[in-house]
């Protein structure tokens, strides 16, 4: 697949973060690694595991779908992610 995709991962302490790539693997890497691109909230919080990630067609519609996730309580994210993986 390509294009760009909304993700969520889940971090040392159990909490969650979502965000968009057009690489899940590169930015996976960049979560658990020590370089600058790493996002700020998950610097503190490795190593962190992808539960989830869905395509998006472009970036607009992935950033789209991450700010309704983000707006999700973190029981509404569990049960997305028990959902995709139930599949």
């Amino acid at each position: 697949m390509s294009g760009w995709f909304v993700y969520i991962v889940r971090c040392a302490d159990n909490s969650l973060y979502t965000g968009v790539t057009t690489d899940i693997e590169r930015r996976l890497d960049e979560h658990n690694s020590d370089r600058k691109k790493a996002a700020a909230y998950t610097r503190s919080r490795r190593p962190v595991s992808l539960v989830y990630s869905e395509n998006c067609p472009n970036r607009s519609s992935a950033c789209q779908r991450e700010a309704t996730i983000k707006r999700m309580t973190k029981l509404e994210k569990e049960q997305l992610i028990s959902s995709k993986t139930d599949k």
